[in-house]
């Protein structure tokens, strides 16, 4: 369920893996601190943004709006055939946290 602490800031990350792509959402809140939505709807909280995308850079995540066609095809898929996750609250979300783009042509 979305947490009713206001954030000032989201962006959205990706992880490939083949043709499957794994969704994060980061969120920057108020008074600093970040928390990072994932593909097993789990929300992690960290003390700063700096640290949360770390955490995801660690895990092999980029971040979708420093993604170019160029980076996108060299993960094995096109900008074209991603589409961000959309619901209207975090379980209505988590099972669109996992695209799969099918075979390539």
């Amino acid at each position: 369920m979305d947490d009713p602490i206001r954030h000032v800031h989201e962006e959205w990350w990706l992880a490939s893996l083949g043709r499957t792509v794994v969704w994060a959402r980061l969120r920057v809140r108020e008074a600093g601190t970040a928390d990072v939505f994932d593909s097993d709807g789990n929300t992690l909280v960290y003390d700063s943004e700096d640290t949360a995308r770390s955490m995801l850079l660690d895990a092999d995540f980029v971040a979708f709006d420093g993604l170019d066609e160029a980076d996108a095809l060299e993960r094995g898929f096109s900008l074209a055939e991603l589409a961000l996750p959309v619901g209207t609250h975090d379980d209505a979300l988590r099972p669109r946290m996992v695209q799969s783009l099918g075979a390539r042509a």
